[in-house]
């Protein structure tokens, strides 16, 4: 290493460096968007660097990769993604139900105000290349949506592909492989996905599986039927020979809750097996998604859904297929008193907002399904809902599994925009921060290296990313500096839109976006590839 070369020296830290190792007092050394030099405290003398910062009483480790993110659209509004940089993510990755591109074919489901631009969208590739033009603050990286594959060769109609579609479809996972996909996500409780079977799901997948990528998939069922979900999940790894990675494993409603030991001890045989299955977490007893996946799915199909809903004649029907469990939310009877919607956007439901859904159809005097379906109609839109459905014991549970990473489910936001549109998931602003603070700090159901490991490396890897996810020579210089006595989340569901504490400083790509704690504009993300881009 020259001297002269150092742009920034981290000093006296303790280093925790995404492999599960041991924490040690360290120097970190920065040049250019590379790690050059990682040492023991004192090797290297201050004058030799630009720029100096004592980390003294500071942790410092890679910056997260967050496997699951939904900020495809918040980052094309602000490319800080403020709540994300602030808890120390450096690179998201996207892609769980749906991606802008490709653009063109039969699909359908580009909002409106995405067009314009979309229409240029025609191969994966061109979305992610025109977000790093726009300037993003992080990496970014995607999955191809199933569910826009599926939309490109058949639109919404349900009923299996045919030869024509299924061979349409193998050739733009072929050609997003190329550009850069991680592999293909489906996420099978929301259509086109739930259309699709598990021999068309083995036939895409086959075609991932040979650019070296990863199946990743939201399970048909995280409740009564979780342990088939996850016995479909490994069936399809072992066909289509490739690794399997589960989003936010969880299990839903109080009566399924003693079925995470069982979906655990499944995960454990199969691996012990040889299939590579690993899967993610939020930390988190709530979820959020549409309020109409209460409804059931044959509601969307031809993409009719809100015509559908208009339509008198089909009220009956909705109502009584609603009751008797022809959706998964409802089949997994999370109750209208587990159920928040908080993505009113209409003048006159303001009133609901934090209100659940018991209280909302009680006010309105009007049986719950009654009430979802005339707030649908109303609101034109999906109406982003918080669930009530999970258990702190298996939270607990999952954290301490080796194969279990942690992630966000989420968009990327800034309180000053944000907070107009209405409340998120706390997850938006305070997943890794919780972690860190909750289970590590405070209980220690978490060792510090561990936790970060989760973070980083083992995300790092499972998607094939060369040169990130752990402080080594010759890395990416995505880096981390946190207060390990302060690092919190603030973020709560009532009052979502509060940045979490504790994360001091985040370089990306050598470039520090973060600094004491306040964002300093830059947008040096890059795109990341996986591993069949050319």
């Amino acid at each position: 290493m020259v001297a002269s070369h150092i742009d920034v020296l981290i000093r006296s830290a303790k280093v925790v460096d995404g492999t599960g190792n041991p924490w040690f007092y360290g120097d970190i050394a920065l040049s250019g968007d590379r790690i050059v030099d990682v040492t023991e405290e004192g090797r290297i003398p201050p004058d030799c660097a630009r720029e100096v910062i004592d980390a003294i009483g500071m942790v410092v480790c890679p910056g997260f990769i967050d496997i699951q993110s939904h900020s495809i659209g918040s980052l094309m509004t602000d490319g800080r993604s403020l709540s994300k940089i602030t808890q120390g993510v450096t690179t998201e990755v996207m892609g769980e139900t749906w991606t802008p591109a490709p653009f063109g074919g039969k699909a359908a489901g580009v909002p409106e105000g995405w067009r314009d631009r979309a229409r240029k969208w025609h191969r994966f590739g061109d979305w992610l290349e025109a977000m790093v033009e726009h300037g993003v603050s992080p990496n970014i990286g995607s999955f191809l949506s199933g569910g826009t594959l599926r939309s490109y060769a058949r639109g919404l109609t349900t009923g299996p592909a045919t030869a024509d579609e299924l061979d349409t479809m193998r050739r733009v996972m072929d050609e997003s492989m190329q550009d850069g996909a991680f592999g293909v996500s489906y996420a099978l409780i929301y259509p086109p996905d739930t259309y699709v079977s598990t021999d068309e799901i083995v036939e895409i997948c086959e075609v991932v599986s040979r650019h070296g990528g990863v199946y990743i998939t939201h399970m048909r069922s995280e409740g009564a039927g979780l342990i088939e979900g996850v016995e479909e999940a490994l069936e399809i790894g072992r066909r289509a020979n490739l690794p399997v990675e589960i989003y936010h494993l969880k299990a839903t409603e109080k009566q399924n809750w003693q079925k995470m030991p069982q979906a655990i001890a499944k995960i454990d045989t199969a691996r012990a097996s040889g299939v590579d299955v690993t899967a993610n977490m939020y930390p988190y007893t709530a979820s959020e998604t549409g309020l109409e996946v209460v409804l059931p799915s044959w509601l969307s199909a031809d993409g009719k859904f809100f015509e559908n809903l208009r339509d008198p004649k089909l009220r009956q029907r909705i109502r009584h297929d609603a009751e008797q469990g022809e959706s998964e939310f409802v089949a997994r009877s999370p109750g209208p008193e587990n159920i928040m919607p908080i993505g009113l956007r209409l003048p006159e439901h303001a009133k609901y907002v934090g209100l659940r859904l018991n209280e909302i159809a009680a006010m309105r005097g009007q049986n719950w399904i009654d009430a979802v379906l005339d707030l649908l109609i109303a609101e034109k839109q999906r109406i982003s809902t918080i669930f009530f459905m999970m258990s702190e014991e298996n939270i607990r549970l999952k954290l301490i599994q080796p194969w279990i990473k942690i992630s966000t489910d989420a968009g990327g936001y800034d309180p000053a925009w944000a907070a107009e549109r209405g409340p998120v998931h706390p997850r938006s602003y305070g997943t890794y921060p919780r972690v860190l603070g909750t289970y590590v700090r405070d209980t220690g159901i978490l060792a510090l290296e561990d936790a970060i490991r989760k973070m980083t490396l083992a995300v790092a890897n499972r998607l094939g990313l060369r040169g990130r996810g752990r402080l080594h020579a010759g890395c990416y210089a995505d880096v981390v500096i946190f207060d390990p006595h302060t690092i919190a989340d603030r973020a709560t569901f009532v009052d979502s839109h509060q940045l979490s504490i504790g994360v001091c400083d985040v370089w990306v790509n050598g470039i520090r976006v973060l600094a004491n704690g306040t964002h300093s504009g830059a947008t040096p993300g890059r795109i990341v590839n996986g591993p069949g881009s050319a």
